[in-house]
């Protein structure tokens, strides 16, 4: 049942997002936004605030899409980096296109746990449960999905970082994970 008092009519992931929930009223499909700290019902199916807001962030779904194919070949039920800069990563429970379809940020994951064979019920940083229709096995599989494609994201930037390091003359210590810049001494006469 929708809750039209806490209705937004526009709405973008953001970092405090946990979850985005489809919830049926009558022949349309809203959606229940679960944050940190409040609950709002959007008109849109969570897929629509997904794509809204990978394009609000500079890419299109489909983009984010073809990006988690390259970085991990995964092409079915791909996680989504909605904001690289935040490092907001979702992930879908089943199939995007079906309308059941619940899309939950990995970031807010905090444990999760076999209710039955077709329920997983996850806690979240917040100490918020959900009961969510997935089995355990398929839940843990969609976590471990987004976090290899948060290494490999992260891995790329860490290739580049280093690319434009040495293309400017730096170099790297081996002793500390610090940046070093090469510099020079110049000897100075002293007066003896």
């Amino acid at each position: 049942m929708v809750d039209k008092s806490r209705m937004i009519e526009e709405y973008e992931i953001n970092p405090f997002t946990m979850v985005l929930l489809p919830d049926s009223y009558g022949l349309k499909t809203f959606t229940k936004i679960m944050e940190l700290h409040d609950t709002y019902t959007s008109p849109y199916r969570p897929i629509e605030i997904l794509k809204k807001s990978c394009e609000y962030f500079g890419s299109s779904f489909e983009g984010r899409k073809n990006g988690t194919r390259r970085l991990t070949g995964v092409t079915h039920k791909a996680p989504i980096i909605v904001d690289p800069h935040t490092s907001i990563y979702f992930f879908p429970t089943t199939s995007p296109t079906k309308p059941e379809c619940i899309w939950i940020a990995h970031e807010h994951v905090a444990s999760y746990e076999r209710v039955s064979s077709k329920e997983t019920l996850i806690t979240f940083r917040n100490q918020q449960s959900l009961e969510v229709p997935i089995s355990y096995s398929s839940f843990e599989a969609q976590f471990m999905r987004t976090s290899m494609l948060r290494i490999k994201f992260s891995q790329r930037i860490d290739e580049m970082e280093k690319k434009a390091i040495y293309q400017k003359g730096g170099r790297i210590s081996s002793q500390a994970s610090e940046w070093i810049s090469p510099y020079f001494l110049k000897k100075s006469n002293v007066e003896k």
